[in-house]
Order: C-alpha cells, then sequence, then structure tokens
C-alpha cells in the first residue's frame, strides 16, 4: 500500500496524506537575542533560544516552559508573535545534519507567554491539519529528518530557512490516529523523564553516603602513601595484547573504544605496564578531570608507559578507595598538589601525600558493599532508560511517513 507507516494501530488503514511543511505551517518572524539579554530571574516574556533545543528540551514543553529564561525588560523586541498551543519551534541551525531542524511542539504551556528566539523557526498550524501533540513526534521521525539532511546547507554549521520548507513533507493521518499516536509517544517521554528522576536520586544517595562515609575521616596523621604501593611490571615478551586507556566517565576500556575503533598504542607493546584486577591506574596529565580508575571489568590488561598504577595493600579493601576518589575532598587534594605551568600534573608522591584515614577491614567492605549494590542498581536503571529511549526511536523510525 502507498502513503502508510511500516507500523500502526491495528484499527487504522486508510492512507496518511503528504503535505508540504510549508503548506501545513504559517511561519512567523524570530527575535535574534543572545544569552546576555535574557534573564532567568525576572521578566514577563519568556524567550525560546535554539541552544535550548539542542541542549535537550524535549519534543514537548510542558513543565519545561518555568525552566525558560525571560527576555531583559531593556532587550525587548518591539514586535513579536507569541506561542499557542500547537505552535512549532525548529532549530535552524547545527553542527550536526542530524539535529538541523531539531523541533519542539509548545503544549501545556497557556498560562506563559513565549516567543522564539536566536536561530529558530516558528511555525503555527492555522488551517486545523493536525491534533496538539503530534506535530512535535512528527518532527523527530526518520523520515523528516532523512529530508532535513538532504537539503541541509553549509560546511562546519550546517542550516535550513523556511523556504527549504518547500521542499520537505511531513505525513499526516486521520486525527483519530494522530490522538493515539500522540498519546502513545508522550507516555513513553513521561516514562523517560521520570526514569531520569529515578537515577538522577539514586545519584544524589550515592554521593549523599560517600561524602558522609569520608568527609570526617580527612583529619588523620594517615596518607594514601600508608595503604598503596606502585606497580611497574613491563609488558616484556608482549604476552598481553589488552591495551586498556582510563576513561575519567567509563573508568577502564580498550583504547580502542576511547580512540573511535582505532588504536593509537606502540607497535611494541614491550614497555607498557601491566595493570591487574583492582589495580588501579591514572593519567598524571588527566588526574584533575577524574582520570583515575580501578580495573574492575578484566582480569588484566597494559596501560600506556605514562600511566601510574598501583595497587592497596592489605590494609585497604580496593573499593573502599575506589570511592574516596569520588569524593570532593580527594578533588580539592589534587588541586593543592598539582605541578607544571603548561600541563598541570600529579606525581605518585603527591598523590601519596593526600591524607587519608581508614576505619578497619570490616567496616571498609560493609561500605564498599554497600555503595557497589546501590552503583548495580543505578546501572539497572541506566540499562532500562536505555531500552525505552531505543523503543520511542523504533516508534518514531516506523510509525511515520
Amino acid at each position: 500500500m502507498g502513503n502508510v507507516p511500516n507500523l500502526r494501530f491495528p484499527e487504522f488503514s486508510e492512507e496518511w496524506k503528504k503535505m508540504k511543511v510549508s503548506e501545513l505551517l504559517d511561519f512567523y518572524s524570530t527575535n535574534s537575542l543572545s544569552w546576555e539579554q535574557l534573564d532567568y530571574n525576572n521578566g514577563k516574556i519568556k524567550n525560546l533560544h535554539y541552544g535550548l533545543i539542542h541542549k535537550g528540551v524535549p519534543t514537548m514543553v510542558d513543565v519545561v516552559c518555568d525552566s525558560l529564561p525571560y527576555i531583559k525588560e531593556e532587550s525587548m523586541p518591539k514586535s513579536f508573535t507569541l506561542f499557542k498551543e500547537g505552535d512549532v519551534a525548529f532549530a535552524d541551525a547545527s553542527e550536526d545534519t542530524n539535529d538541523v531542524a531539531k523541533a519542539i511542539e509548545v503544549v501545556n504551556c497557556d498560562n506563559q507567554q513565549i516567543v522564539s528566539g536566536l536561530h529558530t523557526i516558528h511555525g503555527r498550524d492555522n488551517y486545523e491539519q493536525t491534533i496538539i501533540g503530534y506535530k512535535g513526534y512528527a518532527f523527530a521521525s526518520d523520515s523528516f529528518h532523512k529530508q532535513i539532511r538532504r537539503i541541509a546547507q553549509g560546511t562546519k554549521v550546517f542550516s535550513i530557512s523556511a523556504r527549504n520548507f518547500d521542499e520537505v513533507y511531513i505525513g499526516i493521518p486521520s486525527k483519530e490516529e494522530q490522538t493515539k499516536i500522540a498519546k502513545l509517544l508522550i507516555a513513553i517521554d513521561k516514562r523517560i523523564a521520570t526514569q531520569n528522576k529515578i537515577i538522577e536520586d539514586l545519584k544524589k544517595l550515592k554521593s549523599a553516603i560517600i561524602e558522609k562515609e569520608y568527609t570526617h575521616k580527612t583529619k588523620s596523621n594517615s596518607h594514601i602513601g600508608d595503604f598503596i604501593e606502585q606497580t611497574s611490571k613491563r609488558n616484556k615478551n608482549r604476552a598481553i595484547q589488552n591495551v586498556l586507556s582510563v576513561s575519567n566517565r567509563q573508568g577502564f576500556i580498550q583504547q580502542s573504544e576511547q580512540f573511535e575503533n582505532r588504536s593509537v598504542a606502540s607497535d611494541d607493546t614491550s614497555s607498557y605496564k601491566i595493570v591487574k584486577k583492582n589495580n588501579f591506574a591514572f593519567n598524571p596529565a588527566r588526574i584533575n578531570v577524574g582520570s583515575i580508575a580501578r580495573l574492575t571489568t578484566f582480569d588484566r590488561g597494559i596501560v600506556s608507559p605514562m600511566y601510574i598504577c598501583f595497587r592497596t595493600k592489605d590494609t585497604l579493601f580496593p573499593e573502599y578507595l575506589d570511592y574516596y576518589f569520588e569524593t570532593k575532598q580527594f578533588f580539592t587534594e589534587i588541586q593543592k598538589r598539582l605541578e607544571g605551568s603548561v600541563r598541570q600534573c600529579l606525581s605518585f608522591e603527591g598523590l601519596c601525600n593526600i591524607p587519608l584515614c581508614i576505619p578497619t577491614i570490616e567496616v571498609q567492605q560493609q561500605v564498599g558493599k554497600q555503595l557497589s549494590t546501590l552503583v548495580q542498581e543505578i546501572k539497572l536503571e541506566i540499562d532500562f532508560l536505555e531500552l525505552l529511549q531505543r523503543q520511542k526511536k523504533f516508534l518514531l523510525h516506523q510509525m511515520f511517513i
């Protein structure tokens, strides 16, 4: 059959209409106010800047309306068009062709006065071809963005204008089918928002436990160096081929992952340092951004000779030290010990001089187990969030033409 999506609700069978976006929407002038002309605290009229669309304002502007900045009184444009329910704003430029014409639809913002700002295109369906809530998802669909990628202009920054919408089509089913599609995707978006809040709260709980556990144990005559020893065993016979790097977000990862499926390791890895499970390593020039980690995902691997590697002594449980490295106190102590003018580094001696008081090994294990259980729970919630996001992406690909 012709103009129908691959996936739809079983009660619908008729073909969809295809309309040029320029025929569906009327376009209104927007302002070019910069961030300096906006204020998050005071004002009467709020401004939707294209940067907010790119930062991840959802398809539907709902409670997000409350977080938009106001236009400063002295910067107020002489003429402007306020958003109405169901209006759409497109970001007209991006360095990524996938984000050109990224759109949001204004929903549930009846009590808000909002105008469309810098690098946006403001469109309105004055012909009532669509129900409120449908357009935002239609303009997020793969079929729409494939057309945009074809016509986006530029080299480093890609852009479109309202005139380009003469060349772009959108699929429009009956209003009953639009309603069912919108309700389904809105429900998924709300579940994604809830899932993000669950993850955020669990991360806050983890941080609070870490700070409570370690903050009161910073005044001590003992130091990290009392509980660790450096390891510098080399891969002399090149028996180990698992080349690792330390990421500030993911910890130990295979080097090919960090450098986009290409290896930057030397052909001769005989001078590379061997790390074993529960050993630590850090990049002296990147520890200030968190590039320090404990090896947990592999039994062993090798890292560049520039890394500093160490392990804990029997009196210090590796997990206990691992979580200490996430504290604000540790970051503060690092800043005091960085050396160098162009690129500041932390030496092994500097790390060893950081104060650290530890409880009994039994308490360390108890704290480590508690936090590890929480970390595992966070991971499960993140995995579920990814499933929700994949589900939404699949539906945006399959439910539109």
